[in-house]
């Protein structure tokens, strides 16, 4: 019974969950079985909470039995993850750091109070890579997330706990953060759906921060409705008169335009990544859905100024909690290297990197004008081995951290929103992930123009045998 529940999506649970089919502790049961199995090999979660699941999950059977379903959230009784980042009353929150690995917050963070309040049960806190300042989900103090379609390999990060909790089924999905990818790439190489919201739509409040003008809140799951109804119950309000500009294209792709870019997105992409978008691109198409191409010049030069935010941002928090340097050797190698980094950006390199992060916005708002969204890769290359650290794409050595974050960090610099679907699997079977961009507050238009894709393909229905 537990293996059949596992993979159902949210509303197929809500379904059953309001006709008394199952109970809230039938899923929760079903999501801690799947982490008995499954979570000793992928390290997924670094504080499991099955008692407390339990004892919410009958408190929202008794709550599914004496409310009418027309006035519940439909996500009463399901249950959830939150990167381990986020703050949670009375549980544990290690931000994956050994500075905090006994720090218990005195309050929830606005996430997990919205999601409280939707009546969510949080089965666990999951695994991440050091205070979000990674890409890898290589935790020195936890012990690094794998990746459940080849244990040998990456999930991608800093999210990377989430992401596998949710494509093996451990929970109904996750909240991540996302300051240079960090929802997306854990999304594309684990196969599974991520959205990194519009800058400021998802509160941030209460979430241990890597660099706040450039993180963002955001939902994994397994499929775009799933993500969808999570977005929905933590997203803030758009600003007045963006909804109704902005309608959903209905889940319909005929009429739609899709931006190619001409710039920078697919100058260095792993073949077999490249086909399987090239693939995707012809299924758009079948749909009526057309391609054009859009120009974005100055993201070329946003690396560096991207970098000087990242790092002199990092830096000031941790040296502002008394952190670092007081405590550097707590600190991974790799986020040591990065705070020391910080500590050496220019107050004048730091304010122009923010006249570069205004010409990149710029560059997609124009781009916007004649395009629905834009498509690029979700990562450049598949799922790495764990312990690379370089890899070749067409012939060329790159850091894997540069790869895949350059890709994925222009959204986070312009605050557009983005997200993960997935669109194909290498011939190893590792999947392969697309991202689609769009204007700022086009949440509803992205997730209609995945979900028509989604509908039209079979990925989002395979799942690892972990």
């Amino acid at each position: 019974m537990q293996r059949d529940l596992t993979f159902l999506s949210i509303a197929q649970a809500g379904r059953l969950l309001r006709s008394r089919e199952i109970s809230p502790v039938d899923l929760v049961k079903a999501a801690l079985f799947r982490i008995e199995r499954s979570n000793p090999e992928l390290n997924a979660f670094i504080t499991v909470l099955a008692d407390r699941a339990l004892s919410e999950a009958r408190v929202a059977e008794k709550v599914l039995r004496r409310r009418e379903s027309a006035r519940l959230s439909p996500l009463v009784g399901i249950p959830v993850s939150l990167k381990d980042n986020y703050w949670t009353r009375g549980i544990r929150t290690t931000a994956g750091s050994k500075i905090l690995s006994h720090f218990v917050p005195n309050h929830d963070s606005d996430v997990a109070r919205q999601l409280r309040r939707a009546g969510t049960i949080l089965i666990g806190k999951t695994n991440m890579h050091e205070f979000a300042y990674g890409i890898t989900n290589e935790n020195v103090h936890f012990g690094a997330a794998r990746n459940p379609w080849c244990h040998n390999r990456m999930t991608g990060g800093s999210s990377g706990g989430s992401a596998s909790a949710v494509a093996t089924g451990m929970c109904f999905g996750s909240m991540g953060t996302d300051t240079g990818g960090s929802i997306r790439i854990p999304a594309a190489l684990c196969g599974i759906v991520g959205l990194k919201p519009t800058y400021g739509l998802v509160s941030v409040e209460g979430i241990v921060p890597l660099a706040l003008t450039l993180d963002h809140a955001g939902p994994l799951a397994r499929t775009v409705a799933d993500v969808e109804v999570l977005s929905d119950a933590v997203r803030g309000g758009y600003p007045r008169g963006i909804v109704p500009a902005l309608r959903p294209l209905r889940g319909r792709s005929k009429g739609l335009i899709l931006g190619w870019p001409k710039q920078y997105y697919f100058d260095r992409v792993d073949p077999e990544v490249q086909q399987c978008i090239d693939a995707a691109i012809k299924v758009f198409r079948s749909l009526g859905a057309r391609t054009e191409e859009v120009s974005l010049p100055h993201l070329a030069d946003s690396a560096d100024p991207s970098t000087n935010i990242a790092v002199a941002e990092a830096t000031q928090y941790h040296e502002s909690q008394g952190y670092f340097p007081a405590r550097a050797q707590d600190y991974s190698d790799d986020v040591r290297r990065r705070l020391e980094q910080g500590r050496n950006v220019r107050a004048v390199d730091y304010l122009a990197a923010f006249e570069v992060k205004r010409k990149v916005a710029k560059d997609f708002d124009v781009a916007f004008e004649s395009v629905h969204a834009i498509v690029a890769p979700a990562s450049p290359i598949p799922a790495p081995r764990l312990g690379e650290t370089e890899i070749f794409i067409s012939g060329e050595k790159e850091a894997i951290r540069s790869a895949v974050v350059r890709v994925n960090r222009p959204a986070n610099l312009s605050g557009h929103p983005a997200l993960s679907v997935p669109c194909g699997f290498t011939p190893e079977g590792l999947p392969v992930g697309m991202q689609i961009i769009g204007p700022k507050w086009s949440e509803a238009r992205l997730l209609s123009i995945a979900a028509s894709y989604e509908k039209a393909t079979e990925w989002h229905r395979r799942h690892p045998l972990a």
